[in-house]
């Protein structure tokens, strides 16, 4: 249940939302909700944040999603980087980094897809080498989400363990117009603000700190990030549910056929409220599953925040596709902008796991049966 602070950042960010309203200006919407303090909810009070947690941003995320202008970068700049820069990085890049990723002047991209890897994190081979004090990385990344405009993207690379030669992720700060650092624009049929890219990385030199936390740490600080990461997209797919129902039940409301309002059939309403159970539900996944991670239990978090994720994306599938049959011929044209969503709602079935994956998790990570791969 959300406290009476959660309700009332609920009403403010709706408002917000509310006044930008679908197809606005998403810079501006962005820098207001900078200057609203709304983008850093989960960053520490010290570095210009608000001193909530994942619960507070996911919250921002899906009231946005909710008024039909969500904005995806907020899964990737503070709940992602902000989080990993916040629980590993030194102080002067908490310095450089956090206070502008706060208040939205600065953002940062992410990383960790590549093209033969899939879903696969073992098989990341974007390297990173020493050369003296400097850092020297290699490879490639696609499906990197707003890397024309933010300032630095954060790379997850593989570094050699010199005890025993295996390869370890590790985490660096890539700014923008580094040397070698090169984007292409990936051709997308979704339409989103945010564009996608594919990266290369040819000996891209790096000082030393450029690496965020511990070349040890491994696996321990990836995860720090896309446990919100996980979350952050049942936010978003739950908004956009949101907002696709809200559009049906209305035109199921006003619309008439044969002397009664379409909703008052139930082959159209059971269907609506059958949508509205299922993101309610998804929606409590998502709030334990942020909930673990603010209280710092990130194992618990891992599950939750799988589960949640997978939820969040049948529900929002579900919802879009039920409110575009609702509204009939309707429902694919512009004036309504439910069939955009068609696509963007597959993403969070697909991004940034797919459900076969988290499906896999469960069956072995929770029900202890025996792994496939």
């Amino acid at each position: 249940m959300d406290t009476e602070d959660h309700k009332a950042l609920r009403e403010a960010v709706a408002a917000l939302g509310k006044r930008l309203g679908r197809g606005g200006d998403t810079e501006q919407l962005w820098s207001d909700a900078g200057k609203l303090g709304y983008l850093g909810v989960n960053l520490p009070e010290e570095y210009g944040g608000g001193g909530g947690g994942i619960s507070e941003l996911s919250i921002v995320l899906e009231e946005l999603g909710a008024a039909g202008c969500p904005l995806l970068m907020l899964v990737v700049s503070p709940a992602i980087c902000g989080t990993v820069i916040t629980r590993f990085g030194t102080e002067e890049q908490k310095q450089a980094w956090l206070p502008g990723l706060a208040d939205g002047t600065r953002r940062m991209a992410f990383g960790i897809t590549e093209p033969d890897a899939g879903s696969n994190s073992h098989r990341i081979t974007t390297t990173a080498r020493k050369d003296g004090t400097d850092w020297l990385l290699t490879g490639r990344k696609v499906f990197v989400s707003g890397v024309d405009i933010a300032d630095a993207t954060l790379i997850v690379g593989r570094t050699e363990d010199a005890r025993t030669g295996r390869l370890k992720p590790c985490l660096f700060i890539v700014p923008r117009d580094t040397p070698g650092f090169t984007r292409r624009p990936i051709d997308m049929e979704l339409h989103a603000a945010e564009k996608q890219f594919e990266l290369v990385l040819d000996d891209v030199r790096l000082p030393a700190d450029a690496l965020v936390g511990d070349e040890d740490a491994g696996l321990l600080q990836l995860f720090a990030g896309l446990n919100p990461e996980r979350i952050m997209t049942a936010a978003f797919a739950i908004g956009m549910g949101r907002h696709a129902l809200t559009k049906a039940v209305g035109y199921a409301r006003d619309r008439t056929v044969w002397n009664t309002p379409i909703g008052a059939h139930q082959a159209i309403a059971h269907p609506l409220a059958q949508a509205h159970i299922e993101l309610e539900l998804a929606r409590l996944m998502m709030q334990k599953a942020a909930a673990l991670y603010d209280a710092g239990d990130d194992m618990g978090a891992g599950e939750a925040a799988n589960m949640a994720k997978y939820a969040a994306g049948e529900a929002c599938v579900k919802a879009v596709d039920q409110a575009v049959h609702t509204l009939g011929g309707n429902g694919l044209t512009r004036e309504y902008g439910l069939a955009r969503l068609i696509t963007a709602a597959r993403v969070a079935r697909i991004a940034p796991v797919s459900r076969e994956m988290i499906l896999n998790y469960v069956s072995h990570q929770t029900l202890g049966l025996p792994k496939s791969y």
